[in-house]
């Protein structure tokens, strides 16, 4: 077992050599990145994929899979943050080399960017308000014109609540804080959202909010996303992907940033 490290990142430097070096002719942004020793990595802040801890930093799941990235590959990170409906633009733009930031693959997205292979996978569900819903008896009655739903702009949860309840009025926002806001205030009746988002929501103000669903709306795979015509980059990706889930490195960071509660201590410091 102790073997089993070196060897896969023995793998990692090997793929990452050989893609590199065979075609640099046609620059693909692994040449790039390389010749600049630097990577820049678009995000926005969606707990627990990215956040910030008390200081102002970037902490996360994904943060740390774009550092451990940047590691094997030998280079500076540079992250860059984004609205959410701005990063796929800033991508195609060249303003940021790469997404690491919980974007869930789907076949509109794939038309404008490259996905790798998926390394996480998640659910979408949604959070009540439990003063302005006591009175519905089940998720139909949220389809209705009087109802205020909310979601992140330019997200799949956003897509998610215009086809599940066409007759609600959708009530998009910037920011996961401002959704998050707007469910806790009453200005709303529901928020949809990826988990573990509503989940935390629920535990953190259970006698305002309520978790209505046993199962989620849809579930996802969420991959690193780059611009169409960088096979080399992509195929180093899906090297790393592939490496890192055999050393269970991946499974293990998403265990800590998933399913405990260990990392909100970073959020106070």
């Amino acid at each position: 077992m102790k073997l089993l490290r070196p060897l896969l990142l023995l793998i990692i430097t090997f793929a990452f050599n050989q893609t590199l070096y065979a075609n640099s002719d046609n620059k693909d942004v692994l040449y790039h990145i390389q010749k600049k020793g630097e990577i820049k990595v678009g995000v926005s802040v969606l707990p627990p994929w990215v956040m910030k801890n008390g200081k102002g930093e970037l902490i996360g799941f994904e943060i740390d899979v774009a550092k451990q990235l940047a590691t094997d590959m030998g280079v500076k990170i540079k992250f860059k943050e984004y609205q959410w409906s701005e990063m796929i633009p800033a991508l195609k733009k060249g303003d940021i080399d790469i997404i690491a930031s919980g974007l869930s693959i789907t076949p509109k997205r794939a038309l404008e960017i490259n996905y790798s292979n998926p390394y996480s996978s998640s659910g979408y569900s949604l959070v009540t308000n439990l003063s302005l819903t006591e009175d519905f008896k089940n998720i139909k009655d949220l389809n209705n014109e009087k109802v205020y739903i909310t979601a992140v702009e330019g997200t799949v949860s956003a897509d998610l609540a215009k086809k599940i309840f066409p007759n609600a009025k959708i009530d998009l926002r910037k920011t996961e804080k401002d959704a998050t806001s707007a469910i806790i205030n009453g200005t709303v009746h529901a928020f949809v959202s990826s988990s573990p988002i509503p989940e935390f929501i629920s535990l953190k103000h259970p006698n305002v909010v309520d978790l209505p669903l046993k199962h989620p709306l849809l579930t996802t795979k969420e991959a690193f996303a780059i611009n169409q015509n960088n096979q080399q980059m992509l195929n180093f990706l899906n090297s790393w992907i592939i490496a890192h889930d055999a050393d269970n490195w991946i499974e293990s960071s998403h265990e800590y940033w998933f399913n405990s509660l260990k990392w909100q201590r970073q959020l106070t410091k």
